[in-house]
């Protein structure tokens, strides 16, 4: 097996050929340019290089950012905590590969080993000596085998749930290994997800041949929901049916179409696979607050009560009061469930953020909370997430970044981590980018829909000086708090809507009549002096008080 897999476009060979040739020289097996005939067979060899690597060094072209392959052997590095990724030229990032810190290579430094060069050497040199150190035998016993997760969660919030192969009306050898391909991407796609059980591939592929009870996998499963699929081929066009399956009331949770040409269809697996599985998430966790709500409130257990609590509109205060009590609740029925104390922690900042006293004991608690939330579960990217907030807050920027890009390198397809990062970069001076993930985050699950994404968005446009497409993401929150109707008053007063923006100053004050605007900046954590200054003199000029 090689200690380096090389990812990169067949038409940049001669780009990443010195590259092979140093770390070969410095001892390193590198599997990059094989001479095997395409097919399955090649396929398994490829995943058996790639998972066995200890660096993935993948390099971003023109060519090479467009290619599926790449990005999906660059995604796998990532999750495994092994990439390397350098780019040649100006080409522009994928998007979900822009929050990783990216080696920019020129060509000249390349032919002559120059600085980069030389730095992309030494991450690699690194990562394969980790490796080989890890090969060595260990004196540690392995692990005991724990048994698989039950379908119905308890203090540990993991709800089972299984996906069947895709099945096709024809028996069609090349549609059968698309549905399997399709049904295994989500099978490692959920697996990202903390909050689930998800059922290997050899335990859900034992239902390929059998008429499909879905009762019945359950059961024999021990899980709670069942994804099924099929592909059905119309002429040129391919059409792939997905749907979510509630096995306690045999129920159709959700259900989607996607109708592609054949010729599109692989090129868009991932991005469907990305947007059912976000998707399935997000029906997965509101089909369970609508069931713990007819539980009496004494009986909710750990998982119960942050499936409520997350589910409360953040932005009312009275919903506030309750989702902090049971988010306690959550901690005092088990003090070692990490996601209640990271979503504690985002209450406290929220309080903070609105607390009239030049004090900021609410957000030392709230960064203690967060911080022992990763402690606890470093694997869950929602506490990697709201840590990044705390660190937001406190102006401490580049360790923000830092935690905001685990979050979205252990789930890259969960909507929520995309909005945060949004909200980061929003903060940090990259409001642009910030709104790219605005949109994606939408993009990925259509049902995502939390008020404070509408709210963040739309101060990303104003930072921008799109004061009416902040207006826009405003228009979809049903319940404004001060803060918001404050932004509403700043672009309607740069749109010289000065009737509108008396309105929205008087909303604002009767909301929160000791508003000031010196005190309300200061929790503002603008990195860019010129957009905190941008953002005072919009508030200004709509006639907020000083």
């Amino acid at each position: 097996m090689a200690d380096v897999f090389v990812s990169y476009a067949r038409t940049d060979k001669a780009k990443v050929a010195p590259l092979v040739d140093t770390l070969q020289a410095h001892g390193c097996r590198v599997w990059w340019d094989p001479a095997i005939t395409p097919g399955q067979e090649f396929d398994r060899l490829i995943a058996r290089e790639l998972s066995s690597a200890a660096a993935v060094l993948v390099v971003w072209t023109e060519t090479s950012v467009e290619s599926r392959w790449v990005r999906g052997e660059a995604r796998d590095g990532a999750d495994r905590g092994v990439l390397v990724p350098v780019r040649i030229g100006d080409t522009k990032l994928p998007i979900d590969f822009r929050a990783f810190h990216t080696i920019d290579l020129p060509d000249g430094d390349v032919a002559q080993r120059g600085h980069a060069f030389q730095q992309v050497l030494r991450a690699i040199l690194e990562l394969v000596e980790r490796g080989r150190t890890a090969e060595k035998p260990s004196t540690v016993p392995a692990p005991a085998i724990v048994p698989a997760s039950s379908s119905r969660p308890g203090a540990s919030g993991k709800v089972g749930i299984c996906v069947v192969p895709f099945t096709s009306p024809r028996a069609d050898a090349d549609e059968q290994v698309l549905g399997d391909g399709i049904a295994e991407d989500l099978i490692r796609e959920l697996s990202r997800w903390r909050s689930l059980a998800v059922r290997s591939r050899s335990a859900s592929f034992r239902f390929r041949d059998a008429a499909i009870d879905t009762s019945q996998i359950a059961r024999e499963l021990d899980v709670r929901y069942v994804v099924t699929g099929s592909l059905r081929r119309m002429g040129e066009r391919m059409r792939i049916s997905v749907e979510l399956i509630d096995a306690d009331s045999r129920s159709q949770v959700w259900g989607e179409r996607f109708d592609r040409t054949r010729a599109q269809l692989f090129d868009v697996q991932d991005e469907v696979v990305q947007k059912v599985a976000s998707t399935v998430v997000g029906r997965v966790q509101v089909t369970d607050v609508e069931r713990t709500r007819r539980k009496p409130p004494a009986s909710l257990d750990a998982y119960e009560c942050v499936l409520q609590g997350n589910a409360l509109p953040w932005d009312d205060p009275v919903a506030v009061k309750e989702a902090v009590r049971l988010f306690e609740k959550a901690i005092e029925l088990d003090p070692r469930y990490a996601i209640a104390h990271a979503l504690l922690a985002t209450m406290l900042v929220g309080e903070w953020r609105t607390d009239d006293r030049l004090d900021d004991a609410l957000l030392e608690r709230a960064y203690g909370l967060a911080k022992l939330a990763v402690e606890l579960d470093d694997g869950e990217s929602t506490c990697h997430s709201l840590l990044a907030h705390a660190c937001m807050y406190r102006r401490w920027y580049e360790l923000a970044l830092q935690h905001m890009q685990r979050s979205v390198s252990i789930n890259p397809n969960n909507p929520w981590n995309m909005a945060d990062m949004g909200l980061v970069l929003s903060y940090i001076g990259n409001p642009h980018e910030a709104l790219d993930w605005f949109v994606r985050a939408r993009a990925t699950d259509p049902y995502f829909d939390p008020p404070w994404h509408w709210r963040q968005a739309g101060l990303a446009y104003m930072v921008v000086g799109q004061f009416e497409r902040a207006l826009e993401m405003f228009a979809h929150l049903a319940t404004r708090s001060f803060r918001v109707w404050a932004y509403v008053a700043a672009c309607h007063g740069r749109l010289g809507q000065d009737e509108l923006a008396r309105d929205a100053i008087r909303r604002c004050l009767d909301l929160h009549p000791a508003f000031r605007l010196t005190r309300f900046m200061t929790r503002e954590p603008f990195r860019d002096p010129a957009s905190a200054v941008a953002l005072h003199d919009a508030l200004r000029l709509a006639g907020l008080p000083e």
